[in-house]
């Protein structure tokens, strides 16, 4: 069985997007992250050794949502995805969701977002 830390709309400022606009003007990226692992150690010696850094891996968000450009969110959440798995080989499952709130699309929506699973 697998715990599981989630941490929710960790903000950053990005220039992804399919369009010209996208690239120059940017806008707001919010990403959410699950991830499952065992906290059984942890849980017991109370040692931040024995479970994944949530400041480090905030940061890592914010890197990636502020670096290099992607044309698709489906490419920012596989990064963020694919760079917390490489760097911590004691979890399980990660599931990645990156929320683009104001993608130019006809419609009214209130958000657009991409979830990834590894």
């Amino acid at each position: 069985m697998s715990d599981l830390i989630t941490i929710k709309g960790i903000w950053g400022f990005g220039y992804h997007g399919v369009f010209e606009h996208e690239a120059k003007n940017g806008q707001d990226f919010f990403v959410d992250l699950e991830i499952e692992l065992d906290l059984s150690k942890a849980s017991v010696s109370d040692n931040l050794q024995d479970t994944v850094d949530y400041g480090a891996l905030t940061n890592l968000v914010v890197e990636e949502i502020t670096g290099e450009r992607a044309q698709l969110i489906e490419k920012l959440a596989g990064r963020i995805a694919d760079r917390i798995k490489s760097g911590h080989p004691e979890i399980e499952k990660i599931s990645v969701t990156v929320h683009k709130p104001k993608a130019p699309v006809s419609a009214e929506v209130t958000d657009i977002s991409v979830t990834i699973t590894r």
